[in-house]
């Protein structure tokens, strides 16, 4: 299946770790302990303990970076917080589907904008789907949705593109069907991967890193499993191994 031309051949690039800790300290002593790893993810945590001096020190090392923020207001200010992101620098963003159409819309030239504004290159924006912690039990009773939740997953992913972002997060379990309904060049960037190696966690719409990239998964975003091992290096050296196996 072909790629975005956005996403490197190299399915170590694929693999973004995510820092999942809360200090600037312990997310510089885990970057210096996995050299290998060139893209993380900077989630609500760690920006909101630290701010965008942990983006800076980041690019300093020149690593790539996904701003997992999940922006989710009224247009007028997620278009304003993503004029703001957008000079970060960062190469993924997130934001919640959910906020509508005009909002999606308006974040997307924001963002730009802002991006213009700082002369670095406009994030990619991406919409959160259904989050993986979500069943289909949990949509239907308590968010009362009256979809099937991969469909609900492909009515999101649609509004995203119909609104000009460059792609979706979404379970694993899911990428398949939003690959072939959305096409080769709409990235899909999906949480819940897990290895083999690992438990499931607090997640439950996962697959392995294997079965990810053979359903035309763009990157797949693995935190603990890797982060938590008493050898974070080997850990992801693992993971990339079985990429490399995978048929």
């Amino acid at each position: 299946m072909p790629l975005p031309d956005r996403v490197s051949d190299r399915v170590s690039d694929r693999v973004i770790v995510a820092l999942d800790v809360s200090t600037e300290a312990a997310a510089i002593a885990l970057v210096e302990r996995i050299p290998e790893v060139s893209f993380w993810k900077v989630g609500l945590e760690l920006f909101t303990s630290v701010g965008p001096s942990i983006l800076t020190l980041l690019k300093e090392r020149e690593k790539r970076i996904f701003l997992d923020l999940k922006f989710h207001d009224i247009p007028n200010t997620m278009a304003g917080a993503c004029r703001a992101a957008g000079r970060y620098g960062v190469d993924l963003l997130t934001l919640h589907a959910t906020a509508g159409k005009d909002a999606l819309a308006a974040s997307v030239a924001s963002a730009q904008e802002g991006a213009a504004e700082a002369g670095c290159a406009s994030p990619n924006l991406l919409a959160i789907t259904v989050l993986t912690s979500i069943t289909s039990h949990a949509l239907a009773l308590d968010l009362k949705i009256p979809l099937e939740l991969p469909d609900y997953a492909l009515q999101m992913a649609l509004l995203a593109q119909e609104s000009g972002l460059a792609g979706a997060v979404c379970s694993p379990q899911e990428a398949a069907h939003l690959r072939q309904v959305c096409g080769s060049d709409f990235l899909l960037v999906c949480p819940g991967v897990r290895p083999a190696f690992t438990a499931q966690a607090d997640q439950r719409r996962t697959m392995t890193p294997a079965q990810a990239l053979k359903a035309g998964v763009s990157y797949m975003v693995i935190g603990r499993p890797i982060t938590t091992d008493p050898d974070p290096a080997a850990a992801f050296a693992r993971v990339c191994a079985e990429l490399e196996e995978a048929p």
